[in-house]
């Protein structure tokens, strides 16, 4: 039988329950045989993030310990150069088999910006787009997706064919933190307790990230 492989990429600066949530929430409603926690090195499109790489994906690993459904994947913090989505893909699709079917995860903020992404009107190449979008997420996507939207567009998730080419909505259950926030109340000395896994919390203290 084919896989069902979904990937969800970020800075996580620091990984929070807002993405582990939807990660959850996501691959049990499609059925994926796994979901997978990609840590950006050098994002294109942010600024560098005040945790080093290696500091990152430990948290990250932390947060999903003994959650069979989630796993880390490193190999965005093995290259030596900014960290594409198409790069990344190829990479993966290249590791699974024909028929296998591959899903990026995007929120909606960041799908609004494929536009200006690497190549990115080669992604669907190489797997299927899944885009996270929340109750209160009214906003019209740029021109620029429009016609890819009118045809590419599946409207039940459930129904994406193939191991790649459609792009599809799923709602999420809103979860208003962000890792900025978690990021201010850090350097403020405010707790965060709640917003990220209690061991990630243990790890932010013992190496004192985010401090100002």
């Amino acid at each position: 039988m084919a896989r069902r492989i979904g990937l969800l990429g970020g800075t996580f600066n620091p990984v929070h329950i807002g993405h582990l949530r939807a990660a959850l929430e996501v691959a049990e409603y499609m059925g994926l045989d796994e979901l997978r926690l990609i840590p950006s090195a050098r994002p294109p499109h942010r600024e560098t993030p005040q945790a080093s790489a290696e500091q990152r994906l430990a948290m990250v690993e932390l947060a999903v310990a003994g959650e069979s459904l989630l796993k880390v994947d490193d190999r965005e913090l093995q290259r030596d150069k900014p960290s594409f989505t198409y790069d990344t893909l190829e990479s993966v699709r290249g590791e699974l088999a024909a028929d296998d079917q591959l899903f990026l995860l995007l929120g909606w903020d960041a799908f609004c910006g494929l536009p200006s992404w690497h190549r990115w009107q080669e992604l669907l190449e190489h797997c299927h787009i899944l885009v996270l979008q929340r109750p209160d997420t009214g906003n019209e996507p740029p021109e620029a997706l429009r016609d890819l939207l009118a045809a590419r567009s599946e409207n039940d998730p459930l129904s994406l064919l193939g191991p790649g080419g459609q792009i599809s909505f799923i709602w999420q259950t809103p979860l208003a933190v962000s890792a900025t926030q978690v990021r201010q109340l850090l350097a403020q000395g405010r707790s965060v307790r709640y917003l990220v896994p209690d061991a990630v919390l243990a790890y932010i203290h013992a190496h004192g990230l985010y401090r100002e």
